[in-house]
């Protein structure tokens, strides 16, 4: 295959990566981000709120390192295609569940029905990840990978702010009407066909052939011995301990708002999705930051800001504050944070082990996060305080354990890649100024448009 139709086909790859990442987010923004409020609107307790975090947390990246040899005896694109299909019929229970509770029936099972539910989905749905991983490297070259990360995830981050907030107002509406249940099955059958659709532009990408050298395996025991003493396993050691801290508060933002604060499902998503806006502001920022000066000084940088996410929500329950507060930090810090930890990866590891590996670093990250929500759900069941809200003193407690693993541990890590050196002083101004001087979503689509027609040689 000649050099230019290889790029051509490439090319095509990333538009319907764009496209396929559009409607999997739409999946996300009607079903995923709604499983925690749906749980609580079926009276579950806080224990299994927070189960819903860390068994899924822990079993579907396990499911990765048996999914990721795969690619062995398949070709990428059909293990997508095949998990997909499933992933997308998974919806069906929920809607079954959202039924029975409507009309009554196995009420005070049904919480439990859904954490077994849904921990299968999960684990259906991170199988294909290592195989995308390894797919998506080897379309996307290495000198513009920041970049194109940043834009792809800009354009599905609005998406997801824009049907998570239709999908909010949705719901309240409909709760008016005492018809809540209705709105979760409308919610979880639309986010099955945006599933649908997303498989539809995978059958449509170009897979690049994927030679695997022989003897490129090596067992999650090798790769967990080892990881101290190399770059990129201090690095996943990091991650996982972050995600660690992280889960220990993140089962309760939402049990937090919506109980304890008794916030409508408005105001909840104005401030779950107001994070998502700062993302979407930011993450493009972040790429040509990433590119210039490498990941090592994006991670350090959300090394800082990660810890003051939890923090923030100590000092006021106002809405605006919540949105330019916490939701303000949280999207510039996991933006930069979840950028700079996929590039690092694709900078780290060989196409040929690529798939391998991110499983076990996704296995780490599962550990951290199935620990971290095991211990929040103990903390929220055992600690029994007068002096503040519980669900804050265990923010608190997160917001501790994320300091100290950034403390002991980012100095562990080291660029792995040729960049510029970092002035932060200039840095910061030249962020500070792309953020201001960010171009609308309407422009961008615009722009694209235009690319595209130029390209295709229309006028």
């Amino acid at each position: 295959m000649r050099k230019e139709q290889l790029r051509k086909l490439k090319e095509k790859s990333r538009h319907l990566s764009v496209k396929e990442g559009s409607f999997a987010t739409i999946r996300q923004a009607l079903g995923d981000t709604y499983i925690a409020p749906f749980a609580i609107a079926l009276n579950a307790g806080n224990a299994t709120v927070a189960m819903l975090s860390s068994i899924t947390g822990l079993l579907g990246p396990i499911s990765q390192i048996f999914s990721a040899r795969l690619i062995e005896k398949h070709s990428r694109k059909k293990i997508l295609l095949k998990a997909t299909f499933y992933e997308a019929l998974f919806w069906i229970p929920f809607i079954i569940i959202a039924i029975l509770f409507h009309q009554g029936i196995l009420v005070s099972i049904l919480p439990f029905l859904l954490l077994f539910f849904f921990t299968i989905y999960t684990v259906v749905a991170q199988i294909p990840v290592p195989a995308w991983f390894s797919w998506t490297g080897d379309i996307v070259d290495e000198g513009y990978r920041g970049k194109w990360f940043a834009k792809r995830n800009y354009i599905v981050g609005i998406i997801s702010l824009i049907f998570t907030i239709l999908a909010a107002l949705f719901l309240d509406f409909i709760k008016k009407q005492n018809l809540v249940m209705l709105g979760f099955m409308i919610l979880f059958f639309l986010a099955m066909i945006a599933r649908f659709i997303s498989r539809h532009y995978f059958k449509k990408a170009y897979e690049p052939k994927l030679k695997l050298e022989k003897g490129y395996y090596f067992s999650f025991w090798q790769f967990i011995r080892k990881a101290h003493s190399n770059n990129f396993g201090r690095f996943a050691i990091y991650r996982s301990l972050l995600n660690f801290a992280a889960a220990i508060a993140s089962p309760f933002f939402a049990v937090y708002m919506l109980r304890n604060l008794g916030f409508s499902y408005i105001t909840f998503m104005a401030v779950v999705m107001s994070q998502v806006l700062f993302t979407a502001l930011t993450i493009r920022i972040w790429g040509k930051f990433a590119d210039k000066y490498g990941n090592y000084e994006v991670i350090k940088i959300t090394a800082v800001l990660v810890p003051l996410y939890p923090i923030l929500w100590l000092f006021s329950n106002n809405v605006l504050f919540l949105i330019l507060g916490p939701s303000l930090i949280g999207g510039i810090a996991w933006s930069g944070l979840n950028l700079a930890t996929g590039n690092f990866i694709f900078d780290s590891v060989s196409p040929q082990k690529r798939s391998l590996v991110v499983s076990y670093f996704h296995v780490l990250m599962g550990i951290g996060v199935f620990l971290g929500a095991g211990l929040g759900g103990i903390l929220a069941k055992v600690i029994t305080i007068s002096f503040m809200d519980t669900l804050l003193f265990i923010f608190l407690i997160s917001a501790f354990v994320r300091m100290i693993t950034g403390i002991l541990l980012i100095t562990k890590i080291k660029e792995v890649r040729k960049t510029e050196r970092f002035d932060s002083s200039r840095a910061l101004k030249n962020f500070v100024f792309g953020i201001v001087k960010k171009p609308s979503f309407e422009s961008e689509v615009h722009h694209f448009a235009i690319k595209k027609r130029h390209k295709s040689g229309k006028k």
